[in-house]
C-alpha cells in the first residue's frame, strides 16, 4: 500500500485508532514480557546466590565438625 504523503500514512485510510492502538497494546505486552522475564532472571540468580551460600556454610560446619572429633 502507498501513501501520497506522511498524513496519509498516519491515518492510514481512516483507520489510524485501530492500527496504532494494536502496535500500542503489542508493544505494550512486549515489554510488560521483557520487564518480568528480566525480574524472574534477576530474583533467580539471586535464589542461587543464596543456595551456594548456604551450602557452604553447611560444607564448612561439617568440616569443623569433623575437625573436632
Amino acid at each position: 500500500m502507498q501513501f501520497e504523503s506522511f498524513t496519509e500514512f498516519l491515518n492510514m485510510g481512516g483507520y489510524a485508532f485501530y492500527v496504532w492502538l494494536s502496535f500500542g497494546v503489542t508493544f505494550v505486552a512486549m515489554a510488560m514480557i521483557a520487564i518480568q522475564s528480566f525480574i524472574k532472571h534477576r530474583n533467580l540468580m539471586k535464589q542461587v546466590v543464596v543456595e551456594q551460600e548456604r551450602k557452604a556454610r553447611i560444607k564448612k560446619a561439617r568440616l569443623q565438625q569433623q575437625d573436632s572429633m
